[in-house]
């Protein structure tokens, strides 16, 4: 077995044999689902008739190889294993998504986005080789350079629909033990928006070298850009992983160390800061939540639960609350462009924190359609909104996606969406998307992008 490898190849060639045998046996009337044991995504779907293929043998490391510096991955490894078979060669994948149970597939397919996206784009740009369970039930290997170039470069931001990761190679880049946090406090949006892009272009902040950079809103007057710097050596590491909060120490704590490994999970302990909805930031009930439920796969569980039991929307009703509007969204907006937005979302749904995390896509991506090179912020927001009187759902989504479009950004998927079809293909590079759909999913065996993302079927 090779180094660093948890399972090996004979294994995997088993289960995407199993995987590929089940996926012909299924009912042809039914739409497939892939069982996943955790889930990222915020779009609860309708009832409609659904077979489940299973993943659960599709989850390991394959290798780490530490002198071509690649690891090759099954579809459905989280992030959490995966970085924890690299970290001890001092490598990690170029972009880490800030979640522990996003699987390696889902932000190749989907969304994936990290404090190295100023330099290094999205997870999907690291990969140097996809195997793909097709539409048309065939397993294929895909790379830029050969005659599956079309399904290797339309997969980012297909969610599913032309298929399913089996095995992915990525590229890995080195690390250190520690990294140095520096938080910058901003009173002003337009400052705030011209500093993170001059950190972005130069990368270098104060004379030295950055490594990662995000930011954080709190209110028009209080905004944070965070920098982040490799170390050799830490005077001292903080843990966020129990009583203590990250997204509090921000502003409390102009310089901070973590560990490597813990910086690539500061956000996951809270959900961001998700969990207070939950009441774990009181300090008695968190000194009383085992470490081990402080993840943000329980918080996501538990949404999922009050999604399908409507708890939440009967203790509203029960205290004559007004009725919320779940807002779950990221979106990316020109950084020139990125005051504007913040100004908008203050004025109109009034969430706060925002997180703020800059990205550029290295090359041109058909159903990803961000301009190579440009500078964009990522937006992150999740919560619920109390809606306006005589408003319905969707109100604030809505709202939402006209104004990143005004904007000249673009909308990730994992989340609801309310565009119409028409409007939809323009924007999601329609004309790109359907000649690779009839080319490996010719029958209409999976959903559609805009059935699966927008109808939510």
């Amino acid at each position: 077995m090779p180094a660093g490898a948890t399972t090996d190849m004979t294994a995997h060639k088993k289960a995407v044999e199993q995987i590929r045998e089940s996926f012909a046996a299924m009912p042809e009337d039914a739409a497939p689902r892939l069982a996943k044991a955790t889930t990222n995504l915020f779009r609860f779907r309708e009832s409609a008739k659904t077979a489940s293929l299973s993943a659960r043998d599709l989850d390991q490391v394959i290798e780490v190889d530490p002198v071509a510096m690649t690891a090759e991955v099954q579809g459905m490894t989280t992030y959490e294993h995966l970085v924890d078979a690299t970290l001890p060669y001092g490598l990690m994948p170029y972009v880490v998504p800030q979640l522990k149970t996003i699987t390696l597939g889902g932000a190749v397919t989907g969304l994936g986005i990290e404090s190295t996206s100023f330099k290094d784009g999205l997870p999907h740009e690291s990969v140097e080789e996809l195997e793909i369970l097709t539409g048309d039930g065939r397993v294929v290997v895909a790379r830029a350079d050969n005659e599956y170039a079309d399904l290797f470069n339309a997969f980012p931001n297909s969610y599913g629909t032309l298929g399913y990761a089996l095995r992915i190679r990525i590229k890995l880049a080195k690390v250190k033990p520690f990294v140095r946090l520096t938080h910058i406090r901003f009173t002003d949006a337009d400052k705030c928006m011209l500093a993170m892009q001059e950190i972005c272009e130069s990368r270098r902040h104060e004379g030295e070298q950055v490594d990662f950079v995000d930011g954080t809103y709190f209110s028009p007057n209080e905004l944070y850009i965070t920098v982040g710097t490799f170390a050799d050596k830490a005077p001292y590491t903080s843990d966020y992983t129990g009583m203590r909060i990250y997204y509090q120490s921000i502003r409390t704590r102009p310089r901070d160390w973590l560990t490597v490994r813990d910086y690539l999970w500061r956000w996951d302990t809270d959900w961001f800061w998700c969990s207070r909805a939950f009441g774990v930031q009181q300090p008695l009930v968190r000194s009383l939540v085992p470490r081990r439920w402080l993840r943000s796969d329980v918080y996501r569980k538990l949404v999922g639960f009050d999604q399908k039991h409507g708890v939440t929307a009967r203790i509203d009703r029960w205290r004559d609350r007004p009725v919320s509007e779940s807002v779950i969204q990221d979106v990316e907006v020109p950084v020139e462009r990125g005051a504007e937005f913040l100004e908008f979302f203050q004025n109109e749904v009034g969430m706060a924190p925002v997180w703020m995390c800059p990205l550029k896509a290295t090359r041109d991506w058909p159903i990803y359609p961000l301009e190579p090179g440009k500078l964009y912020i990522n937006f992150g927001f999740w919560g619920m909104v109390p809606l306006p009187r005589g408003q319905q759902d969707g109100y604030y989504n809505r709202l939402i996606e006209r104004d990143v479009h005004r904007l000249g950004g673009h909308k990730s998927l994992y989340s609801s969406s309310f565009y119409e079809r028409e409007e939809f293909w323009r924007l999601y590079n329609g004309d790109s998307y359907w000649p690779v759909k009839h080319s490996y999913d010719p029958g209409g065996r999976l959903l559609d992008l805009y059935d699966k993302c927008v109808r939510a079927r």
